[in-house]
């Protein structure tokens, strides 16, 4: 099967290799773009005062690669949260050892409901993630009395997309892993995006991208569990269904 994977190249990488150990033909066409903070300074200043928090929260695994290159490693007694697998892998890649994450509903509900996350008060909470984003971890936190600090760690930017390039990938699965990532699809391939909505399975990583999915008109979409394991795990399952 031809497979597009529409991460940032320089995270398309392993999937692809799960991908075409299991005989696929993995296709690279990314959706998103991701380069370091624009703001180089606020990112040196927080590094200067970070020792003062009592938690840093990683949104993803660019978090941690942009992050912990301006951190170096984490302070003393300064506590450590990710939101899912692929972000508390990338930690631990940083030997980064102790690190609360969820272990079954990877995003920030699931990270929120963690009772390490309950009684926060008074502490001061660094949420690192790129530019914008969803605003529940910290409005939630916040509410729970915490102080809480935004840190821009990388930028998104979305790539020109070229219809023909992919129709002429004819794929039969596409492989989303973010909402903005869908967004942009639609946008920039118009028509192509639409007849691709009705005509190839799309295969995302929450439920949340498949609500958007259903919204803009994909007829065939499957859910999977996190990360690259666990999309490659659903893919395999939909496809001996999809032969039967």
């Amino acid at each position: 099967m031809n497979i597009v994977v529409t991460r940032p190249r320089d995270q398309a990488e392993g999937l692809a290799a799960s991908l075409q150990t299991l005989g696929a033909n993995p296709v690279m066409l990314p959706l998103l773009e991701v380069a370091p903070a624009a703001d180089q300074a606020a990112l040196q200043a927080f590094v200067r005062h970070a020792a003062a928090c009592q938690l840093l929260i990683f949104i993803s695994p660019n978090a941690v690669r942009y992050g912990m290159a301006a951190l170096q490693h984490v302070p003393e007694q300064v506590r450590v949260a990710a939101v899912g697998l692929g972000t508390a892998r990338a930690l631990h890649e940083q030997h980064v050892l102790h690190v609360i994450a969820p272990t079954a509903r990877f995003d920030s509900e699931g990270l929120l409901a963690l009772p390490e996350l309950l009684q926060v008060s008074g502490w001061h909470i660094a949420i690192l993630r790129g530019d914008g984003g969803r605003e529940l971890l910290g409005e939630t936190l916040a509410s729970r009395g915490a102080q809480v600090e935004y840190v821009t760690c990388y930028q998104r930017s979305k790539p020109a997309l070229d219809a023909a390039a992919w129709l002429a990938a004819r794929p039969d699965v596409i492989t989303v892993t973010s909402s903005e990532a869908l967004m942009h699809m639609r946008q920039g391939l118009g028509e192509t995006a639409a007849t691709l909505a009705r005509t190839t399975m799309l295969c995302v990583a929450h439920p949340r991208i498949a609500e958007l999915a259903h919204s803009q008109g994909w007829q065939h979409v499957v859910t999977t569990a996190a990360g690259d394991d666990g999309m490659c795990a659903g893919l395999v399952a939909w496809a001996a269904r999809h032969r039967k």
